[in-house]
């Protein structure tokens, strides 16, 4: 059976982050809030604790996992980052949008788009994951929480807690979240492609897919 955090959304109770970043550490899948929605996370490169979470999510082997990182300077240690792109990210992270980047080779090729070698990444502006992130000072591989034949997100962590207690290690209750998840931005190629319009502004990105 899962536990269960009540963790403020703007001051979150140190003691309840460093027992959230344990339960990650000790191989946990939790569920915890994002600016968007909630997602399911574990350590990167936990290949039994993301095979629990594709099994939540009733996704295959080719789910695509998003690298949830803390701040800019981590970006680049999983992603290759040229000026102009740099650039792009300083002005819109932290912030609803997953970008796809060339992963550097600290990303497991499994994690990495088979063909391109891209990975999906992000820096979410909530201060929840925001605390854990810092505590823990390693990204978190993440997946929103949609579960299979659901046209939406799950919104309320008490229902979480209900359907979820046994699949999951722990269920973070930061409040209300949305239903829009990221806006997702190619950034692997010439030019920004939005692949995904979602709760992140596409305006600023010219190119649509």
């Amino acid at each position: 059976m899962s536990q269960f955090f009540s963790i403020h959304p703007q001051t979150p109770q140190l003691r309840l982050v460093r027992r959230s970043v344990a339960i990650l550490k000790a191989g946990g899948v939790i569920i915890y809030p994002t600016d968007s929605c909630y997602a399911l996370g574990c350590m990167l490169g936990d290949k039994t604790a993301m095979q629990r979470i594709r099994s939540i999510r009733g996704a295959g082997p080719g789910h695509n996992f998003t690298l949830v990182c803390r701040d800019l300077s981590e970006i680049a240690t999983y992603a290759r980052v040229d000026n102009p792109t740099f650039r792009l990210l300083k002005a819109h992270t932290p912030g609803p949008y997953t970008f796809i980047l060339p992963a550097t080779h600290e990303v497991p090729r499994r994690l990495q788009h088979p063909k391109r070698k891209t990975i999906g990444i992000r820096v979410p502006a909530h201060p929840i994951p925001q605390a854990i992130l810092a505590e823990l000072r390693e990204p978190i591989m993440s997946s929103t929480l949609m579960l299979p034949g659901e046209a939406q997100p799950l919104t309320d962590p008490q229902d979480m807690r209900t359907r979820l207690e046994h699949v999951v290690d722990l269920v973070i209750d930061g409040g209300a979240c949305g239903l829009e998840p990221t806006t997702v931005v190619e950034l692997s190629g010439d030019t920004p492609v939005v692949v995904r319009i979602g709760r992140g502004n596409p305006v600023p990105f010219s190119r649509l897919h």
